[in-house]
């Protein structure tokens, strides 16, 4: 019996990425054996278990349940938790594939490297160019221990070469978070998210925040609720709240500013179908969420990201991203743009934006990692 390939996933923005994968490995039958690795770094159920249930992803092989915490304790917590699982398998495994950027990403790479496993990084090669975000840490330290670099964005190709990683270590596969939009989008549509909420589609605005720069600093969140209230007065606007930024706003007794304003559709976090109903109707979204700037390239839907930067370049050369900083009167001025009709609303076709990007993942694992 073939040692298995161990797939890790540790919190929201994961599941969408493996998904695709565990179904391409399941799809083939020269793959051999996967496990799946739950770290619970997300382990409430709004945050992590709706979504293997929206997802139809299996259930977890192990789960961690590492829970919350800062970056350190998290980071910590799972490197412990996951060597002890590696070391305590019948057979090392063949191979580690980590995805995105979250705290579970580079600390069970770490591990994996340290124990002499191989390691595949999915979404490898992306650069904000911030080192402010605990993400592009994340990012930078699983690229460089990483023996496998999975590309999802052509600028992923040029930030590795700069940073001088050997090209045989290098492949584009395209993107997986794609794979999961093009299979549940008709699912998605079938909710009627903006009826349920008494929308009309194409006439309401979605948005999403959850980023330390934004919710963390009083100062950024207060003048977010103020764009927040200017955008419900010019159309419907939705807001589901991630569990962090609904935490500070308490902390700082200011969701009063946002309770009971018109039109601003207050709602805890949303599933993935949910969310993905909401984003296909609206429009138009401002967010600070890497994955959702993706996912509005690929739908056309015009996209206001609130940060100073991304790390994902295609979605603003080539898609409907406009990037607006922490300048909510740039912000304002985008959004107007778009009301009128100026703004980005057409995306062009992005190399393995395709829905094929997690089978061309698993060539290359069993190329390098063996097969049945």
């Amino acid at each position: 019996m073939m040692t298995p390939i161990v797939f890790v996933a540790g919190a929201r923005p994961n599941f969408m990425k493996v998904a695709p994968l565990m179904a391409a490995m399941e799809a083939r039958r020269d793959a051999g054996p996967a496990l799946l690795v739950h770290t619970g770094q997300h382990s409430d159920y709004a945050m992590s278990e709706v979504f293997f249930e929206d997802l139809g992803i299996r259930e977890p092989d192990a789960h961690l349940q590492i829970g919350f915490g800062s970056h350190g304790v998290q980071a910590g917590r799972t490197m412990a938790a996951f060597e002890e699982l590696l070391q305590a398998m019948p057979a090392r495994p063949r191979g580690i594939v980590v995805v995105g950027d979250v705290n579970s990403t580079m600390a069970c790479a770490l591990v994996g490297v340290k124990l002499g496993i191989p390691v595949a990084h999915v979404e490898a090669g992306l650069r904000s160019f911030d080192r402010t975000m605990p993400e592009e840490i994340n990012r930078v330290v699983t690229d460089v221990v990483a023996d496998l670099l999975l590309v999802s964005d052509p600028a992923g190709l040029d930030n590795l070469a700069h940073e001088g990683v050997p090209p045989e270590r290098v492949s584009y596969v395209g993107n997986v978070m794609i794979d999961t939009l093009v299979r549940q989008l008709p699912h998605a549509r079938t909710l009627d998210m903006p009826d349920r909420l008494g929308l009309r589609a194409g006439e309401y605005a979605l948005v999403t925040l959850h980023r330390p720069s934004n919710v963390d600093v009083p100062e950024q969140l207060q003048a977010l609720l103020g764009f927040l209230r200017r955008l419900a007065g010019s159309l419907p606007t939705v807001f589901p709240m991630h569990p962090r930024t609904a935490k500070r706003l308490d902390e700082l007794g200011l969701r009063s500013r946002i309770e009971g304003v018109a039109n601003l559709h207050l709602c805890g976090p949303l599933g993935y179908r949910e969310t993905l109903g909401l984003q296909s109707g609206a429009r138009v979204v401002a967010t600070d969420s890497g994955g959702i700037q993706e996912e509005t390239t690929f739908l056309g839907i015009p996209c206001v990201t609130l940060r100073k930067n991304t790390e994902r370049p295609v979605t603003v050369s080539h898609g409907t991203n406009v990037v607006v900083g922490e300048d909510m009167e740039a912000a304002w001025r985008a959004v107007t743009e778009i009301l009128a009709g100026r703004g980005k609303s057409a995306a062009s076709s992005i190399d393995g934006w395709d829905g094929h990007a997690a089978e061309r993942v698993v060539s290359v694992l069993l190329g390098a990692w063996g097969r049945q």
